[in-house]
């Protein structure tokens, strides 16, 4: 039986946020591998097939994402989550042995599939334990837990492949769940929101399927689509973002190691930006703030493509990447706040699969604007347009849809959870 009361309940921000840590390691463990692949010649490996093995991973997570996130409203969140994060760390050590390049990406696509169901899964149970107002900034703060892994695994990679060579990496990657796994299973309870609903199911005979069916109706329609449609442009900026940074400075005249430097900075003011865009929308409102984040990277995006002092260069980048990366987190509390409970993972697994197309989408636009020598400035323009589009179509969500989250208990109110 899954652990109940107050003292299980004081586990869930935790166990979740480790979970998207280890999704966070993901995000950069392949490009951490990939110079040291290409570099010794592993395999043959060109940088056409490590971009072949890079996409076929992004695919893994779009599938786990609409796979995993609608079992969960099957299963339950927590074995869901379980299930999720054995699976992609199991595949993730089966990498550290791969003999050869087609094993190595089929692993990638394997763990793809586990990595894109944990964290519409982990956000789904953080939200319907949140305490009653706070689930956007009880989103929010699990997903630093994404950005944190993304910098531990650049620097893990740093002392840890001279060393050890490039296997070790996903070696370590994987030991977390030694430790992660044996946790969730003796102390991650179940939502109570999905065992209500789970007994409603039961007592009225009703099968759990057809959640998928579901999105689209009930006045849900023009929600789903407006939420895919903004999923895809938050990914797109991303990843496309975290790709060509570096090297749009680059082209620009900045030296490369200001270039590194201002990546940094981007993923720092993402960290910064989480903390306080759930706070800004507990207050203000999930619609309103998801808009407004959209918008502030739209302009900040558009600003970068000035010549700036130093000073203010590194400024505007801090302040684009807290717009940027904390907008799509934000359309991940809206969804939470918009589905109902029997459809809530559905929702979220749904959107963060559509938008992991948009993540396939970024670094393939910034890589052809950088093929026909525009990128600076027209790649910021072009970023800056799919920004404003992101926010065009967030505010196509109609105020109201759907039913808000419910309050889980007396004591879960009483809480405080992030």
């Amino acid at each position: 039986m899954p652990p109940t009361g107050t003292a299980a309940r004081s586990w869930v921000v935790p166990l979740a946020w480790t979970a998207v840590l280890l999704d966070g390691f993901d995000l950069v463990v392949l490009g951490t591998v990939l110079p040291a692949l290409l570099r010794d010649h592993v395999w043959g490996l060109t940088p056409g097939t490590a971009s072949v093995v890079s996409t076929v991973g992004l695919i893994g997570m779009m599938l786990g994402g609409l796979i995993i996130g609608t079992v969960t409203d099957v299963i339950g969140r927590r074995k869901a989550l379980i299930i999720a994060v054995l699976s992609f760390s199991v595949c993730t050590l089966l990498c550290a042995f791969a003999p050869g390049v087609v094993v190595f990406g089929l692993l990638r696509f394997l763990a793809g599939l586990g990595l894109g169901g944990c964290l519409p899964t982990a956000i789904t149970l953080v939200t319907e334990y949140a305490r009653k107002g706070k689930g956007s900034s009880a989103t929010t703060t699990v997903m630093t837990g994404y950005h944190v892994g993304a910098v531990l695994t650049a620097l893990l990679g740093i002392s840890l492949i001279p060393a050890h060579g490039w296997r070790a990496m996903f070696v370590a990657g994987s030991l977390p769940a030694l430790v992660l796994v044996p946790l969730m299973i003796k102390y991650l309870p179940e939502s109570e929101s999905f065992e209500r609903v789970r007994e409603v199911r039961q007592a009225e005979g009703k099968p759990a399927t057809d959640m998928v069916a579901g999105l689209f109706r009930g006045g849900l329609l023009r929600a789903t689509i407006a939420f895919w449609v903004t999923s895809f442009m938050g990914l797109l900026l991303v990843y496309g973002l975290n790709t060509w940074l570096p090297e749009i400075m680059r082209q620009a005249g900045y030296p490369l190691g200001a270039a590194l430097g201002l990546l940094l900075t981007l993923n720092l003011g993402g960290v910064a930006g989480l903390l306080v865009a759930g706070r800004v929308a507990d207050k203000l409102g999930a619609r309103r703030s998801t808009v407004g984040w959209f918008v502030g990277a739209a302009v900040f995006l558009a600003l970068l493509s000035v010549r700036l002092p130093s000073a203010g260069l590194y400024i505007a980048v801090f302040l684009t990447g807290c717009f940027v990366f904390s907008a799509q987190v934000l359309v991940y509390a809206y969804i939470g706040r918009t589905y109902p409970d029997a459809m809530r993972a559905t929702g979220l697994g749904w959107s963060a699969g559509i938008g992991r197309i948009g993540a396939i989408s970024g670094p393939i636009l910034g890589g052809a604007l950088l093929g026909a020598g525009i990128a600076y400035p027209w790649g910021f323009y072009a970023f800056a347009a799919v920004g404003a589009l992101g926010a065009v179509a967030v505010s196509g969500v109609r105020p109201g849809t759907g039913s808000p989250v419910p309050a889980v208990s007396p004591a879960a109110e009483s809480r405080p959870v992030a």
